[in-house]
Order: C-alpha cells, then structure tokens, then sequence
C-alpha cells in the first residue's frame, strides 16, 4: 500500500561530485532520446556504473525525470504499479490517482486495466519527461514482465523509458532495434577506457599509477567499474602498487572475489564487526545502526558518512545524509561473510533487534520481516495481530493478508483473534469464501481450553463471537443471501456486550443494508443515523463522517435532496472542527451532484472541484467507482454521450462492493446511454443478457433495472408499432409505482410517473400523459428537481410544452416551474430536427398547412404558449386557438407535443 512504500526508493541517486565524465555515452544518450527512441536500455553485469551514469546524463540533459529503484519485493504487480504511480507523482502532480486508489481498495482490479488507464492519464501530458526502471534484473515475476511489455509497447510520444539491468528484460528487443525505437548501452560501452580508468584510479581514488599499472589494472578487469574501484581500495597504503598489479595477473576467475575480500579485510575490526551486522538491512540510518551494532565509540552515523566519504560501497539515499544504502554486491558479501562468522542464533538476534528498532518506529511492516528473517514466528504472530485493527481503518488489509498468510499454519491455529481478523479481511477483500474459511478456524480455536490459546489482544479476544458473527452477516449481504443476514446480524447484537454501545451500532448497521434493499429506505436511514450518532459520542469522528455519506445516499434514493445537503454539510463542519477533510471527497462530490441536479452550477462546480483535490487521498475505497459515475452523469448532462460511456467503463472497472445494495447497476446505466445513442441493439443485447422481464413481480432492488427495460420497450414500439410493448410497460410501471407509493420513496416515483407519461403519449392517450407528466412535476418542484427531467431530452420538453398549456389559462402553482425547467432545455439541433425526417418519411398532407399555420406551428415547437404567441404575431388569443385546431386537424395530433413530433415527420419544421 502507499503508506507502506518506501519513499527513497523513488529520490533519483545523488550524484557525488569526484565522478569521471562518461561524455561519450552520454552523447549516445541524448542522440537516442532527440531521434524520439522510446526505450533507452543499459544492459550489462554488476558492478558496470549503469546506474551513476543514468544520474549523471539526467543532470546533463536536463529534462524532468521519475525514478524508482527495483528491488526483489517489487515483484507483485500491485506493489510495482504503486511505485510506479509514486514515481510518477513526483512530477506530475494527481497522476494515476484513480489508480492508487483502485490499488488500495478490497476489491482485485487487474493490473494491465491500471496501467491502461494510467497511460490514458500520460498521454495528456503536454512536456516530455523520463521515466528510469533502476535494478529491473531484481524482479522476477512473469507479471511484472508484462506490464513492462504493454507499457513499451504504448507509450504516450512524450514519456522516454530507460531500463537498467544486469539481463535483458522480456521485451521484443529486435522488433525495437528493427523500428529504431530501442538506445542500447552494454557492458561493451560502459566499460572505463585506459584515459577514464587513469581519470578515476589518479583523479577520483587519489592514487598515483603509472601508464603501465593502469593499464595492467584496466585489462585484468576489462574496465569493471566496480573491480577497479575494489583494486584502488585494496591498493591503498601499498608502498609496491606495481608488484600488486602483477600478482595477479593472468585470467583468475577468483581475482574479483578477493578483491571484494581485500576491501573488506583491509578495514578495523570494529568496522568490519559494523559492517557485517548491519549487512541485514536493506537501508540503514544511524539509529538503526546503532541498534545492531553496539559499537563503543564512534556514532553509527559518523561511521555511515565516513564510509560515504572513503567510496566504501555505501550510497546516500537523500540529500540530508540520513538514510544510506550498501552497493548491492558489498551487502551480498557481507552477508555472506556475516553467515560465515555468526551461528545462526546470533544472526536471529540481529533481525529481532532490527524488528524492535522498527515497531518502535512505527513501520511495522519492517519489524515483521526481520521477525520472519530471525524465525521468531511468535513475535511476528504478535505483530500482525496488534496491527491488525489499525491497518482495516486505513484500508490495507490486503498487506496484512500478504504478511499473516507467511505464518506457519501451526502458529496461526491457536490465534482465534488472528483467524478473526483473517476473517474480516477476506470480508473486506469480498473474497467470502476464504472469509468463511478463516471464520470456521476461529470457531474450531475457541473450542480449545483457554490456556491452550494465543491471545494478544484481549480486547478484540471479548467481542470475537460478535465480530465472527458480524463478519459472516457482511458476507451474506454483498452475496444478496438476505434471510443469512439478518440472522447473523441479529445474532451480532445478541452477543454484543452490553456496554459496548459501539459493537451494539455496528451490528444494527449492517440491517440497514437489508431494508434498503427492499425499498424500505424510512428503516433504513434510521439504522444508519442511529450509528453515526453513536460513533460520534464514542468518539470515532472519523467513521460518523464517513458514514455520513451513506445516510446522504439513502436520502438521495428516498428525493429528499433538501434533507441530504443538510447531511453533507453537518458531516463537513464535523470534519472541518477534527482536521479530517482528507475524508470528504464522497461529501463534497455528492453536493456537487445535488446543486447540479438543482441547476446551481457555480455552487456544483465549486464542490467537484474540491471533491477531485481530496479525492488523491481519499481512504475510502469506492471512490474512483463514485468518481467515474459522477462523471459519466455530467457528460449525460452535457450530451457527450461517448464520455459517458467511457466513464462508466472506467467506473465498472473499479466497482467494489459493500452492504449497500447496488441499485442502479453499471451495465443498465450504459444501456439508457446507448438508447439515447439510438443504438437500440446495444440495449438490447444488455436486457437479453439481464434475463429479466417486464412481467416481474415489482421490487425495490430490481427496479432501475427494469424501468431501463420499460424505456428498451418504448424504443421498440417506435420502430415495430407493437402496441403489447406500450402495454407491457404500463402494466409494469402501475406496479413499481405502486410499491414506491407504498414505500413513500419520491424519487422512484418521479421516475416511474414520467416514464408512464412516455408510455401514455406513445399510446395516444394525451390527457393521461399529461396527467401523468403533472404528478411527476408536483412532486418534483419542492425539492427543486431540474435534471431528472431535462436529460430525458427534447421529447419530454415537448411534453412538459403541453403541461404549460394546459394550465396557461388560470394561476397555477406549477408555472413558475415549468417556466424554470423549459429555460434548463438546450435548443433543439438540426439533427433532431430532421432525424425523424430522414429516419421515418412519411407521405405529404393531404391538406397542406397555410404560411400563417406554419408560422405559428414554429413558434410553437419553440415552447411559446398561446398568450405568448399572441404578443408576438399581434392577433387575439381566439384567433391563435383557432390556428391550433386546425394545425392539430390537419396534422392528425391531439396535442401539441404530437403536433411537432408529426410535423418534424413531415419534415416541415
């Protein structure tokens, strides 16, 4: 996870100043990446400089750069792409954060989605930049392989790769070389020349060869860069350099090997002693250091900047000299030479003072390692079950599962706490089977004497019946087992200890998941509050605001959008009052949302704005899923239906499931799109694949799905005339409003009531669908509704036209409205004003419209009401109604949403 990555591994190396200039490879370099290469790969053993060279052309060629340093536990194609994201954050700021935040969530999303979708975010970039792959021979994973193939092959143009390796990665390096996209850098290039190898024996090593020794030196070994700089170590203090050179001339394959233990040997033994104990860690600092070293005199930081300043291997990881790191072939000796020396208890005692050093300094993760290292399983045992609690309230728990699964079997059996929390984390991860699994090994523990147990926190040991039991109620609510979950959340709260209020709120929660689901939204909304409101007074801020946006959500559902901003705000205040407005995104998105359905779109715009900064670190895991829907509405909203589309790809690509229920499903979003796409058979295809009817029995949790059914339906009665598919709709809509009526949910009939207007008008039934038309609006005006209407198109303008007319003769209350929500309807397009032509002719009028009947049939299809139409042509109000009656006669249409509908038909408008 992001919070368990190791920040310095993404700092680019900090070049030392006594380097010798590589000035020919660095013009191959810059030569590759002006020709527009792709790839700039440095191939060669260890040891060769690859990586300072890197460094040094960066600083030449100064273009931005990103840089992450591989190492064997990169390996997890998750872990790689968070590097990777991370990296690429320190120059483009909130890139790739929808990544991270699918990358943190309990919900699998494959890898080569993420990076496709992290492409898609670089190739909007304007400036070029470089990205290096430093060590990229230390992963091993065949997935890792791939992501690296896919991102090669699709590249934004702006973005340069470079590769370092000590082997070849698994690339089509011919097919590159073929299409000159590929810079090559070998052991060949990288090599020190006799002149380099004089700069950096003379120059940079303070030594004083003579041509000859030089040259010697270089041929023994072949310009390694690394086996001269061990040479110049081992030559220090030697009064005969020359006789040196010679003993070892001749092809020795040991020749490299006891350089590496002339270096070594050539130092104190209290600087070997510090060098081979802390050879276990992959970084060392100077506190760390003196942790395992126990040295007398001098500090572990002074020996670490004494090391730096003698090229003894070590290498600065930051500027402020804190953090440090070996030259990967030194620790690998040292290691080695520490295995040598020390029995295998005294290297024990080395990793558990390390993992002490670590769990005191809070990275756990470290701690648990050097446990694992040292075998002490009990410690590492306890380690993952104190940091349990804290991981599952920040969302990694999939680390967690990573470090509890690497305990023996045998040590995790007499943990029920442990299995618990296994538990709960495969809950988290929506893998319910294993979560059932780990719940079953906990009950089976439990049945142990209490002296055969392991228990470290006592705590969480008290309430384990009840967080077992909650846990299988979690898993049964996300598998729609319903009946499972109210019998293992009423078993919750049964369990519950009586004064553990918070439990008690916990367990009422998940039930409220179930009432939503049946459309009783009252039940559920007070489930829900009733555990805010404790989690509050306990003093959790952090869960009340967070689930506040659940209680927002559940108003929503229910049209009560006055009620739900009221939410929003309280729950902001909260948050703003507690310094957690990291936590907010959810609430500033949904208020967004809420002012533009209102038609505030200063106050909308000002909430999203906030909504995507805090949404880049945001905990909560369904936020790139929220976010992509929130999108794809916006884009419906300003017609741009392929965005639309696509956010609502990305959206299902990042789905994670909850107790909530999922009522309005991706897939149907993306069928009234391509309905209003007029691509028919797309829609189709997703109701056929549904398996649903329109002659269900009507429910709450089926029902956006089947109102998108009744809407596939009135597109097929527009290209059929099958008059069954009207009243197939019908009957389906009688009943869901029914139910909504029942369940005094508003929204829901809103949306029901304007699709019966559909169905009606369809029919021939203008009057009804007026009716029909009317009801929604009176429902809808109090809570200041416009966009549910007004993104069903110029159909339902038309409608809501005849709404206006019909009551244009008396004061109405409703005027005011339909004045405010005609004004929210874009102009007709040409498009849609000839597509009926073109789609559907039809024959002439048999008796054609007068110029006067055309003048005002446009005024008309404009949305003027009659008394409007009056002050435009300067006639009285009897003579416009005079033209109607004619208009509609001649036309065949008994109202006016008819009239223009026939008459775009005809193609006379």
């Amino acid at each position: 996870m992001p919070s368990l990555l190791i920040k310095t591994k993404t700092n680019i190396p900090v070049l030392k100043r006594d380097l010798v200039p590589r000035k020919r490879i660095n013009e191959a370099l810059s030569k590759g990446l002006h020709a527009g290469r792709k790839l700039t790969l440095i191939s060669a053993p260890a040891g060769f400089g690859k990586t300072t060279l890197v460094c040094e052309w960066l600083e030449i060629c100064k273009i931005p750069a990103a840089w992450i340093s591989l190492d064997e536990n990169d390996g997890d194609a998750a872990r790689f792409l968070t590097y990777l994201v991370t990296a690429l954050q320190t120059l483009i700021s909130g890139v790739g954060d929808s990544v991270l935040a699918a990358l943190q969530s309990s919900q699998p999303v494959a890898a080569k989605d993420l990076l496709i979708t992290l492409l898609n975010e670089l190739s909007s970039i304007e400036d070029g930049f470089i990205l290096v792959l430093d060590d990229f021979h230390a992963i091993d994973s065949k997935a890792v392989d791939d992501l690296l193939a896919f991102l090669v092959d699709h590249i934004p143009p702006q973005m340069h790769l470079v590769i370092t390796t000590r082997e070849d990665p698994a690339l089509p390096l011919a097919r590159l070389r073929a299409r000159n996209q590929l810079t090559e850098v070998r052991a060949a290039e990288l090599r020190f020349t006799e002149d380099e190898a004089a700069a950096f024996l003379n120059q940079v090593m303070g030594l004083q060869l003579s041509t000859e020794d030089i040259a010697a030196l270089e041929a023994r070994t072949e310009g390694w860069v690394a086996g001269l700089q061990l040479a110049a170590l081992s030559m220090q203090g030697k009064t005969d350099a020359t006789d040196f050179i010679r003993s070892f001339s001749g092809a020795n394959q040991f020749v490299l090997d006891y350089l590496l233990e002339e270096a070594l040997q050539k130092q104190s033994e209290s600087l070997q002693r510090f060098l081979l104990r802390t050879s276990i860690l992959d970084r060392l600092n100077g506190s760390l250091c003196d942790a395992l070293w126990l040295g007398e005199k001098n500090s572990a930081q002074e020996i670490l900047e004494q090391l730096e300043r003698a090229n003894l291997f070590v290498i600065s990881l930051d500027d402020e000299r804190r953090w440090y790191r070996y030259h990967h072939l030194f620790r690998d000796l040292l290691r080695q030479r520490l295995n040598q020396k020390l029995d295998k208890e005294e290297v024990a005692g080395i990793h558990i003072r390390a993992s002490e050093w670590f769990e005191q300094n809070g990275d756990i993760g470290e701690a648990f390692r050097h446990a694992m290292a040292a075998e002490d399983f009990e410690r590492a045992a306890r380690l993952t079950e104190s940091a349990w609690l804290g991981m599952d309230e920040t969302f990694q728990t999939g680390t967690w599962l990573g470090w509890v699964n690497q305990l023996p079997l045998s040590v995790r059996r007499v943990r029920p706490v442990l299995l618990t929390q296994m538990g709960w984390s495969y809950m988290d991860a929506g893998n319910a089977e294993a979560s059932e699994s780990s719940l079953k090994d906990a009950e089976t523990c439990l049945k142990n004497p209490l002296e055969d147990l392991v228990i470290v926190e006592a705590e969480q040991f008290r309430a384990l019946p009840t967080r077992i039991a909650m846990a299988r109620a979690y898993n049964a609510q996300v598998q729609n087992r319903f009946a499972d979950t109210v019998k293992f959340a009423e078993m919750a709260q049964d369990m519950a200890p009586p004064d553990d209020v918070f439990l008690q709120a916990q367990a009422s929660a998940i039930l409220s998941g179930i009432y939503w689901a049946s459309g009783e939204l009252d039940k559920a909304y007070t489930f829900m509050s009733g555990w805010v409101n404790v989690a509050q007074q306990a003093g959790n801020v952090i869960f009340a605001v967070a689930a506040s946006f659940s209680k927002a959500d559940n108003l929503i559902a229910q049209g009560r959008l006055h009620a739900a901003i009221q939410v929003y705000q309280i729950a902001l205040d909260l948050a703003a009052a507690h310094g957690i407005e990291n936590i907010t995104a959810h609430h500033h998105l949904g208020l967004g949302l809420l002012y533009h359905e209102m038609g505030e779109d200063e106050r909308a715009a000002s909430h999203l704005q906030k909504s995507f900064e805090l949404g880049r670190q945001t905990p909560i895991v369904d936020w790139t899923y929220r976010k992509n829907l929130a999108q794809a509405y916006l884009k419906e909203s300003e017609g741009d239906h392929d965005a639309a589309l696509e956010a609502l790809n990305e959206a299902q690509r990042f789905y994670v499931r909850t107790p909530i229920p999922n009522l309005r499903p991706v897939d149907a979003m993306m069928a009234r799109i391509y309905l209003q796409q007029d691509r028919l058979d797309k829609a189709q295809a997703w109701a056929a694949k549904s398996g649903m009817s329109l002659l269900e029995t009507p429910d709450y949790l089926h029902e956006f799905e089947r109102l998108t059914l009744a809407k596939i339906a009135l597109a097929e009665y527009q290209h059929d005339q099958n008059e069954q598919h009207i009243l197939d709709v019908l009957k389906l809509l009688e009943g869901q409003l029914k139910l909504a009526q029942e369940q005094n949910r508003l929204r829901s009939q809103i949306e029901i009531l304007v699709l019966q207007a559909f169905a009606l008008q369809a029919k021939g039934e203008a009057a009804q669908a007026i009716s029909s038309l009317e009801k929604a609006l009176s429902l809808a005006e109090p809570e200041g509704y416009l966009r549910i209407f007004v993104n069903e198109g110029e159909f339902l303008r038309l409608l809501i036209l005849d709404v206006r007319s019909a009551v244009e003769k008396s004061p109405y209350f409703l005027f005011g409205y339909l004045e405010k929500l005609l004004a929210e309807f874009p102009q007709p397009t040409e498009f849609q004003l000839q597509k009926s032509k073109f789609e559907n002719p039809k024959p002439e009028l048999i008796d054609p419209l007068s110029d006067r009947e055309l003048e005002v049939l446009r005024l008309i299809a404009q949305g003027l009401s009659n008394q409007e139409i009056t002050q435009k042509l300067f006639v009285a109000l009897s003579t416009i109604k005079g033209h109607n009656l004619r208009i509609f006669a001649k036309l065949q249409a008994k109202s006016r949403t008819e009239a223009v509908a026939r008459a775009r038909e005809l193609g006379l408008l």
